[in-house]
């Protein structure tokens, strides 16, 4: 199997198992983080987890109400705040050398798809 890289306006995902300790790469256009397999694991289903979570909430918020909502695994913190169609992603490593990111807006749609098609959980 070889090296997987996903990459779109504002955000990066990467996939690669033959890696020893970090198989995972998160990004954005200015910076990245290596993950290891179980936090690349966590970080796609904890989004695809907070995407669904904020899209059935459209119908119960007011048209310029903001929300946010968080999620959580031993190994990392992610939290999604906006709007149902339009929101910011943001995680922080909760173990080992710690890290933080966040992504804009614009570049959460291609994040989500992205994180969905890295590999099959």
């Amino acid at each position: 199997m070889e090296r997987i890289v996903k990459s779109g306006d504002g955000w990066r995902l990467g996939w690669n198992p033959e890696a020893l300790e970090f198989q995972g790469l998160v990004g954005g256009d200015n910076w990245s983080i290596e993950l290891t397999e179980g936090e690349l694991d966590d970080f796609c289903r904890l989004l695809d987890q907070l995407n669904k979570t904020i899209c059935q909430m459209v119908d119960e918020l007011m048209d310029e109400e903001r929300i946010a909502c968080e999620a959580e695994s031993d190994l990392l913190w992610m939290q999604v705040e906006g709007f149902p169609q339009s929101y910011t992603v943001e995680f922080i490593l909760n173990q080992g050398r710690r890290g933080e990111g966040k992504w804009p807006v614009e570049a959460v749609p291609g994040l989500v798809q992205g994180a969905q098609m890295l590999k099959i959980f």
